[in-house]
């Protein structure tokens, strides 16, 4: 684990010529939006904002709540019934600059992002746009844009930044995509959905990281590549081969605050545990017991009652903030561990195909989808493998440190070979970490 030292961090301004400003992207095809962007935020600069710590992380975006039935309420208070959500958690605000020159600055994790997935440049993104992993690479290195040519390929922690759980999920759903709403700020970045013309889904809009699974995955899959499907709102382990031949992507390279996504952890020995680059203090246990998402919610407000580790404005995490403790270079196959930094106590279960392994975790943030009700999965993080029931057996198809969802309250019975095309194991009873802020 790399420590950072925050002061080299403020003098670290990688960001010079940001320009505000506008510029419109490539339109897309299906009537997704381009990249229409605005300068958001002018007076504001990349520092101002990732200046405490080398690894802010942004909002989700998630603007309603919801109860376990999916249904949409008004966001309950802290301590109250359903309280605790997502949406009604102040975080980070997501805050972009437009560069006006293809670029665009995130003014809080100092990163700046090519703007639009168009790589061929014809004003259309589409199929003929996607990359292999190994096409990227070398587009990643090629990229002279904005007057740099530091460009890289972004990391899953990187990639997932960019992540808006305001979008909805249209698994299902094919045709007309332009009432759809992505998982990324199409105010800002161009985005397409899958290429129906082309044969493909409409949610096959999987963007490239720089990030391979480091354990086994589903066999005949020629390895695990993480992605983010802004279309869907998932991270998935995804297989380089396929039956269609080699798996490709849309691409979006980023520059800048290379120490993004690195963890700066402090064990206080009472329980707790900080990490000073991103300002948030965990529970060094977890709940020790699966729950459905309804009785998370409730758990964390009596832990608060009893005044936990001292402590009493405990939270379930939101989505990005409980990914921000996936530590990718471990696994269950590789380290006989969660994919956790082994400061961390996991517990340790017996998965649906009989092996040793680790838990799925509850974030607070919903996983809306089109189909009603829409508010009825909430979104978790596998911090062991990500299995799928394919071919008559579990195998560990999207690998440990995707994020999927789970129905919110049911029963996993119901649900012997999984759920989806690739067969997602459902659990419903999935596991806690607390979070709260430590300023």
């Amino acid at each position: 684990m790399r420590y950072i030292n925050l002061g080299v961090l403020i003098l670290v301004v990688v960001l010079s010529g940001c320009i505000t400003g506008s510029e419109e992207g490539a339109t897309s095809s299906e009537g997704s939006s381009g990249g229409g962007a605005v300068a958001i935020d002018p007076d504001a600069t990349a520092v101002d904002a990732w200046e405490e710590g080398g690894y802010v992380v942004v909002d989700t975006g998630q603007r309603g709540c919801y109860n376990p039935s999916g249904i949409e309420i008004t966001c309950p208070l802290a301590g109250a019934g359903l309280g605790g959500q997502d949406a009604g958690v102040d975080g980070n605000t997501p805050r972009y600059n437009a560069n006006g020159n293809g670029t665009v600055t995130d003014l809080n994790t100092g990163l700046m992002w090519q703007q639009s997935p168009d790589t061929n440049g014809d004003g259309v993104i589409n199929a003929s746009d996607k990359v292999t992993q190994a096409q990227a690479e070398t587009a990643a290195s090629n990229l002279s844009l904005g007057g740099h040519t530091d460009w890289r390929l972004p990391t899953i922690k990187e990639l997932y930044s960019l992540i808006d759980f305001s979008g909805i999920d249209p698994s299902g759903l094919s045709g007309n995509s332009s009432n759809f709403t992505p998982f990324i700020d199409t105010s800002v970045f161009g985005f397409a959905y899958g290429d129906e013309t082309a044969g493909e889904r409409v949610i096959d809009a999987q963007f490239v990281s720089s990030t391979f699974y480091v354990g086994d995955g589903a066999p005949g899959m020629g390895g695990l590549l993480f992605g983010v499907n802004f279309a869907d709102g998932r991270i998935k382990g995804y297989g380089l081969n396929g039956p269609m031949g080699e798996k490709t992507f849309y691409l979006l390279c980023v520059r800048g605050n290379s120490e993004y996504g690195e963890n700066d952890f402090v064990d206080h020995g009472d329980g707790t545990i900080t990490d000073r680059a991103t300002g948030l203090m965990w529970t060094r246990e977890d709940s020790g017991s699966g729950m459905d998402w309804g009785e998370a919610l409730y758990w964390v407000q009596q832990k608060n009652a009893q005044g936990h580790f001292g402590h009493s404005d405990w939270r379930l995490p939101n989505a990005k903030e409980l990914q921000s403790l996936v530590d990718y270079a471990r696994s269950p196959d590789t380290t006989n561990s969660a994919a956790i930094s082994s400061l961390f106590e996991t517990t340790a279960i017996t998965n649906e195909g009989g092996l040793a392994d680790y838990p799925y975790f509850w974030s607070s943030t919903t996983h809306i989808r089109e189909a009603p009700p829409e508010g009825a999965a909430s979104v978790y993080i596998a911090f062991g493998r990500g299995l799928g029931y394919m071919h008559g057996a579990w195998v560990d198809v999207h690998g440990a440190g995707c994020q999927r969802s789970d129905p919110k309250e049911g029963d996993a019975s119901l649900y012997p070979q999984g759920h989806g095309p690739q067969g997602d194991a459902i659990r419903i009873d999935n596991f806690v970490r607390l979070v709260r802020d430590t300023h």
